[in-house]
């Protein structure tokens, strides 16, 4: 049901990208962009944002989280994405909304494990405590996104911003110290979640080539 809302959210917005496909802008720009929440703790989350049509314009993307270690939760992410956007003023000017789809790598421990409550995967499993599991995987990730964009200098914008949607995760769960996997199931080899939840947003600083 969740990815349903989520592929028809994404359809709407591709109606949007459709209708403005015949305005042609009198000049196309590059913007280079980087999220400056994310540098000052070593995680870098970066972009180009290119200019398609008058109010359209494409994104690609990257956050690199590369701590195996961060206050003491294993916190390494991977991730790529592309996204589509429409302006309704003009392209890089204020109010937007966006397509995305993105995929990711991670090896971290999920927020609900960092309590040190006991778990125990089925009956017949062994019990542990929370917070020395973690999980190793990867996602992909398919969502709508909404920002505006501030115009700082003839160069220079200001991109704020918060994308969520259906994130599909196969991963396979481990303890810390013992190594062995708590979430053995001998119908599957990885552990499977859906869940609808933000999954990107921030500042973005970002320069006009």
């Amino acid at each position: 049901m969740i990815l349903k809302r989520t592929i028809i959210i994404c359809a709407i917005l591709c109606g949007f990208l459709s209708s403005a496909q015949n305005q042609e802008p009198s000049s196309k720009n590059i913007y280079l962009k980087a999220n400056a929440l994310f540098l000052p703790i070593g995680v870098l989350n970066a972009g180009v944002e290119f200019q398609v049509k008058e109010k359209i314009t494409a994104q690609g993307d990257v956050f690199i989280s590369p701590w195996k270690s961060f206050a003491g939760k294993y916190a390494q992410v991977y991730m790529m994405g592309f996204e589509g956007r429409y302006y309704f003023q003009e392209a890089f000017k204020h109010w937007y909304v966006g397509a995305n789809i993105s995929g990711a790598r991670y090896i971290i421990q999920k927020y609900n494990y960092w309590s040190d409550d006991i778990f125990q995967y089925t009956d017949e499993s062994p019990t542990y405590v929370s917070s020395d599991l973690y999980q190793d995987g990867y996602s992909v990730m398919i969502g709508a996104t909404v920002g505006y964009q501030f115009q700082l200098s003839d160069r220079w914008n200001m991109d704020l911003y918060i994308g969520g949607g259906s994130i599909q995760s196969f991963y396979k769960g481990y303890h810390k110290e013992l190594g062995v996997r708590y979430d053995t199931d001998p119908t599957r080899d990885y552990n499977r979640s859906g869940e609808f939840l933000p999954y990107k947003g921030g500042v973005m600083i970002s320069y006009k080539l």
